[in-house]
């Protein structure tokens, strides 16, 4: 139903009684200058709705199925784990939206679950959603895997990695394929403490398991010809399974896309005002989307895809399996890890906006699992750095706060400068963040069906928690 801009009051007497009706209608002129105002908006910005459709157009090519499947059954197979114990689906599983079921990552010495009742040592941060990341420029928190063109889908002037890798997985058609080459080599998510051995190793290592199963040659051999023939698996083979898996996970028709393709009733009233004050710096400055960008490289994704300083409050688990930054080892010093530059301290990717109604926490170490306060947050970073309670977090991640003085220090003057937003505008920018840019599709409930019924490995799949509640207070 769409939300109240005027009532129209019909009493019925009805047994000697009366019975009040409200019926919710938004008036056709203000609707209509609405739909005037933010159509000019999107198209200031370029704003299509279509980036979902524009995919195997930015490709060159059609998605091939057989290929993804191959990906999807890999993705969920632990056999990708040195450590045997974890999979890609363990920090994004299909039950959360492929997001991370918990607010901080648990990788290897998992308990097999995926959603609340995940146990074991936490990692730094919270894994990021895979929907839609074929269309990122950057991905992960620090921005440590980026092409240098600003386009995934362009490695002309390569992809850079942290080293070892550096630019050597440039041959990779796509961010995606080369990103792919990253978790299964990293001892926290995937590979685990014991195998002895570089990145080249370890990647050896996953392959020949992969390739002494008869089930994923075959399923490879009816896409790579050489394979078909007897040749064996190379790591590319995986990554570019994976990657493949990853571009059937586009989910970007949401009511805002739908409006911006004349379907001016696809959003409720209350969204477009919302949609308006998140748009136009000059209703509310600084405007949401002076970070959270639609345009050009954004790939209308709500994300300038740089890294920013937030003062999100530094949240240590009681159990963790790396060490964190600061002289307490309470602290993420975010992309200085990757730089070394201390000017780089507490700066994290400005994260994407959509299907957040989907996603169980936010920001990067999922601080906040309620979205109305990671937006209040900026809207109001003093207050709530400083006064950030402990009590919406699970036990596990309750060991401590880090300090907040010296990311305040460092918030940027767009942050510093922002206010605490009118109840009723606060509540229609919320409406438009959480409502206008989800798509149905995403839905865990529509995901349910890619989690395969068993694995070419005859390992088991994850224990996956469906119908995941958003906390208490929220």
């Amino acid at each position: 139903m769409r939300t109240v801009l005027s009532a129209l009051f019909l009493t019925l007497a009805i047994a000697g009684g009366a019975l009040l009706y409200l019926w919710s209608r938004p008036d056709p002129a203000v609707d209509a200058a609405l739909n005037e105002a933010l159509i000019k908006e999107l198209r200031t910005r370029g704003y299509t709705g279509l980036v979902e459709e524009s995919l195997e157009e930015r490709l060159g090519r059609a998605v091939d199925l057989r290929l993804a499947d191959v990906g999807r059954f890999l993705f969920f197979d632990p056999v990708l784990s040195l450590a045997g114990d974890n999979s890609c689906s363990g920090c994004h599983g299909p039950n959360v939206s492929f997001n991370d079921s918990r607010p901080i990552s648990i990788g290897v010495g998992n308990n097999g679950v995926v959603g609340p009742g995940r146990r074991g040592p936490h990692n730094q941060r919270r894994a990021p959603s895979l929907i839609n990341a074929a269309f990122y420029p950057r991905l992960m928190w620090d921005s440590r895997f980026t092409s240098v063109t600003f386009d995934p889908f362009n490695n002309a002037q390569g992809f850079l990695f942290p080293e070892p890798e550096g630019s050597s997985l440039s041959h990779m058609e796509h961010l995606l394929g080369a990103q792919a080459f990253t978790p299964v080599v990293n001892r926290v998510e995937m590979a685990g403490f014991q195998f002895s051995g570089d990145n080249d190793a370890m990647r050896d290592e996953v392959v020949q398991r992969v390739n002494a199963i008869d089930e994923y040659r075959r399923l490879f051999g009816e896409v790579f010809a050489d394979i078909r023939a007897g040749a064996l698996l190379r790591y590319e083979h995986l990554a570019l399974a994976l990657a493949e898996f990853q571009f059937t996970l586009i989910r970007a028709d949401a009511p805002i896309d739908r409006f911006a393709r004349g379907e001016t009733d696809a959003m409720t009233v209350d969204q477009k005002r919302g949609a308006l004050l998140f748009f136009t710096p000059d209703v509310r400055p600084p405007a949401c989307a002076e970070c959270h960008k639609v345009d050009a490289y954004a790939n209308e994704m709500f994300s300038d895809f740089e890294p920013h300083v937030l003062a999100v409050p530094q949240v240590l688990p009681a159990f963790r399996n790396m060490r964190f930054n600061g002289p307490g080892e309470d602290e993420d010093y975010g992309l200085e890890q990757q730089t070394g530059n201390e000017a780089d301290r507490y700066k994290f990717r400005t994260s994407p906006l959509r299907n957040l109604a989907f996603q169980p926490a936010f920001m990067h170490n999922g601080a906040y699992v309620c979205l109305e306060d990671a937006v209040r947050h900026h809207l109001e970073v003093y207050d709530f750095a400083r006064s950030y309670e402990l009590d919406k977090l699970d036990p596990d991640l309750r060991a401590s706060v880090g300090p907040v003085e010296p990311m305040l220090g460092r918030v940027q003057e767009l942050i510093n400068s922002s206010r605490p937003l009118p109840d009723e505008e606060f509540d229609q920018v919320l409406d438009f963040v959480r409502n206008a840019l989800t798509d149905p599709g995403a839905h865990p409930d529509s995901l349910r069906a890619l989690v395969p019924a068993s694995l070419p490995s005859g390992l088991p799949l994850h224990h996956f928690e469906w119908g995941i509640q958003s906390p208490k207070g929220c």
